[in-house]
């Protein structure tokens, strides 16, 4: 049916419309105006800033760039009567989920949000290692990766029902005979990345390689293409100068279709 979606469940997060405005030094006015998304990522960036001990007295002036994936635009399809307010233009735009994270922390490397859809927060950790950390980067003191996700219009559901994207029974069973689709869902994350040599902490984590690629012509302009993927993976393992075999762990896109699955696996 015309504006309508076959699917009545997602995974949303409760109480995501709650933000301490007074805490970022953000006035009413604006924050009314503000992307929820904005707001989300001012304060899983400062959970994460935090974690890594950096405090934002520490942080003023730092040379540390911010890479945010944010595909999301549902903030502007939103009918609101603040949007005439001289604040609207800034607060749904897109570049400002990582600009306000630059303006609030007074970070002065580079800050740029990234959308590639599903991959974006990978794609922006990519674009920040290469960018900042990597052989030929500019030598930032560090950066913030993250990603945001909030669905606050109906706009999407209708959009991915209508190309069947999505699971009528509201399950995603990835990797199963039974796949037909995905359920939507929410969320948030930030971390703190910085060369090996600079940090005096203990790492979470290593990032050893990454890549980016992309299928150029394939069967449709959505549809997952084998040999990309695989050259991809070949291009971070050759980067690691790890074989498949050291792999015991994946995570994957796992869309739970007929087509992406098998693809992705096969």
């Amino acid at each position: 049916a015309k504006g309508k979606c076959y699917t009545r469940k997602a995974a949303f997060m409760e109480a995501a419309d709650m933000f301490d405005n007074a805490f970022f030094n953000i006035g009413p006015a604006e924050v009314n105006c503000m992307d929820p998304q904005q707001r989300l990522m001012l304060e899983v960036g400062y959970e994460a800033f935090h974690s890594a001990g950096l405090s934002r007295e520490k942080l003023i002036g730092q040379d540390l760039a911010v890479f945010i994936g944010c595909c999301n635009q549902d903030w502007n399809f939103i009918d609101l009567s603040d949007k005439s307010s001289s604040y609207a233009g800034t607060g749904g735009a897109s570049s400002i989920v990582s600009n306000r994270l630059s303006y609030v922390f007074g970070l002065k490397g580079p800050s740029m949000t990234i959308d590639t859809a599903c991959s974006s927060s990978l794609v922006a950790l990519d674009a920040g290692v290469q960018h900042v950390l990597g052989p030929h980067g500019r030598g930032a003191t560090g950066l913030l990766v993250g990603g945001v996700n909030l669905m606050l219009s109906p706009f999407a559901f209708v959009a991915f029902s209508k190309a069947r994207m999505l699971a009528p029974d509201c399950k995603c069973k990835t990797f199963d005979a039974k796949a037909n689709g995905y359920v939507r869902g929410e969320g948030a994350g930030a971390v703190v990345l910085r060369r090996s040599s600079d940090t005096r902490q203990v790492a979470l984590a290593t990032i050893v390689g990454c890549a980016v690629n992309h299928d150029g012509r394939s069967a449709s302009l959505t549809a997952p293409n084998g040999p990309a993927q695989q050259e991809v993976l070949r291009s971070t393992l050759a980067q690691a100068s790890l074989s498949p075999s050291d792999v015991s762990y994946i995570e994957t896109h796992g869309t739970g279709t007929a087509l992406g699955d098998p693809i992705e696996l096969g």
